[in-house]
This record gives C-alpha cells, sequence and structure tokens, in this order.
C-alpha cells in the first residue's frame, strides 16, 4: 500500500503536464499501471479471477 502523502501528491495538479504519474485506484501503486482499468496488474488480476470487473474472462487455448 502506498502512503496517504503520496497518492494525495499524485492527485494534486501537477505544474507542468509531464511531472503527472499514474497511481491505482484501489491500492495506490504507482508501477504496473493499466490505462483502461485505472489500477495496478495486481489489483486487476485480483478483481478478474473474482469476476468483479465486466468483460474480463480468464484466457485459454
Amino acid at each position: 500500500m502506498a502512503t496517504v502523502a503520496k497518492i494525495n501528491q499524485a492527485n494534486r495538479k501537477a505544474k507542468y503536464p509531464t511531472r503527472q504519474y499514474n497511481r491505482c485506484k484501489v491500492c495506490g501503486r504507482p508501477r504496473g499501471y493499466l490505462r483502461k482499468f485505472k489500477m495496478c496488474r495486481v489489483c486487476f488480476r485480483k478483481l478478474a479471477s473474482e469476476g468483479q470487473i465486466p468483460g474480463v474472462t480468464k484466457s485459454s487455448w
């Protein structure tokens, strides 16, 4: 889990657009971010396996 200070810092508008970075909306993790779902890969995998993300299914071939 990210600290509250880091999450608040990421939510503030940056002075320059290049300084903005994405954080997971669930846990606040800055790495492994999936833009389409606005969450990190860890939270995405957990929620997808529980069936809480509509339209996402486990692939098999």
